[in-house]
């Protein structure tokens, strides 16, 4: 199995897995939050969501700047999510389809201005910045929906609320 071949199931494994939380999601929800300090239910979905499209950032880009490329994602139904997610598989799955192997070896940036926050090889922003970023915070999502008594689909195994 070639590299290109891994990322797209990968890709494809969390995608499902996110698209199981999205569509438990209820859209009156959305300006939830647990605590003054912690994002909404929509402000953390979008920012799930929007996650899964920074493998273009990763592959495509050699400097990723939150002050030049960052626009955060201002989705406000679970439908509209549901579209976004979708696309930005679609898209990603042929950006990884057509990349040239090497490509997840050479150095990526992320930054906020003249401030470095993170340089790596592009295969390790793919797993460190992106994928277990967007699992971190998926997590979070399934606390909130916990308590807000939505029921919780299993991701990783069953959940409390499979039957």
């Amino acid at each position: 199995m070639g590299i290109q071949k891994a990322l797209l199931i990968e890709l494809e494994r969390e995608k499902d897995n996110t698209l199981r939380v999205l569509k438990n999601l209820r859209n009156e929800d959305f300006g939830w939050k647990p605590h003054e300090k912690s994002m909404t239910v929509g402000q953390l979905a979008n920012h799930i969501v929007e996650l899964h499209n920074w493998i273009d950032f990763a592959l495509t880009k050699d400097v990723f700047d939150f002050e030049k490329d960052y626009v955060p994602s201002n989705i406000n139904t679970v439908e509209g999510l549901i579209e976004v997610l979708n696309n930005d598989f679609e898209k990603n799955k042929k950006i990884i389809e057509s990349m040239d192997e090497n490509v997840v070896f050479e150095q990526w940036t992320l930054q906020s201005g003249q401030h470095i926050i993170a340089q790596l090889p592009k295969t390790g922003a793919l797993r460190f910045i992106i994928t277990n970023h967007l699992i971190h915070h998926r997590g979070q999502l399934t606390v909130y929906m916990r308590m807000l008594d939505i029921p919780v689909p299993g991701i990783y195994g069953p959940s409390a609320d499979d039957k």
